[in-house]
């Protein structure tokens, strides 16, 4: 992912928090009629400075089959994103542009589809999205669970390299991040709006005297 210096995420954690954030990734796999993606709900996985994302594909999905025989992988975590104006800034010789946020890991994946490997990545993702669900997951017949358990593939990625990209003004004045994201701030839709919230967690625009 191409990153100029000043958009560059160095800190590892706010990567991290980034990716829990926003768990519902593109895996991407090369294949040899081209790329090929699948959009899924990850678990995040961290140990010290160890990151592994685990999830799973339909058994009819291909993908798990080109992970098997390609293991490496990308996988895209991206959030808020919002067209900025340029009416935003202080002079008029400007373009527009887009803020956002994403994160790219990559790491080679493994597959597995045994009921004992695929029953702890499945209560993993229940007690992440919807721990309320484990009681009902519990009461379902053993031969439904089996029969659903039967139709998807688990997948592992060791994470073996982050990439951090904030994509939100921090090349222009306070002023002007100020300007942005009070622009931002107004819209109904929340990608926009996310956008503005991710700026200001970031420190940009104008520190206000009551914060």
């Amino acid at each position: 992912m191409y990153i100029p210096e000043h958009f560059r995420v160095r800190d590892h954690e706010t990567a991290i928090a980034f990716m829990r954030a926003n768990p519902f990734a593109i895996l991407i796999s090369n294949t040899q009629e081209g790329p090929f993606a699948s959009h899924v709900p990850l678990a995040i996985h961290q140990l010290t400075d160890h990151v592994t994302l685990r999830g799973h594909v339909a058994k009819a999905n291909p993908h798990w089959q080109y992970l098997k025989s390609q293991p490496e992988a990308l996988v895209i975590f991206h959030g808020p994103h919002a067209y900025v104006s340029p009416s935003n800034y202080l002079t008029q010789e400007n373009v527009p542009t887009w803020n956002y946020g994403a994160v790219h890991a990559y790491g080679k994946a493994r597959v597995f589809s045994e009921p004992e490997q695929l029953l702890p990545m499945l209560h993993d993702l229940i007690s992440r999205f919807e721990a309320r669900y484990a009681e009902q997951w519990a009461e379902l017949s053993e031969v439904y669970r089996q029969r659903m358990l039967s139709h998807i593939v688990g997948f592992e990625i060791p994470v073996t390299r982050i990439e951090a990209k904030f994509k939100l003004s921090q090349n222009r004045t306070k002023q002007e991040q100020e300007n942005v994201i009070q622009s931002l701030s107004s819209s109904e839709d929340t990608a926009i709006s996310g956008a503005a919230q991710l700026m200001r967690e970031q420190g940009l625009g104008v520190k206000k005297d009551h914060e």
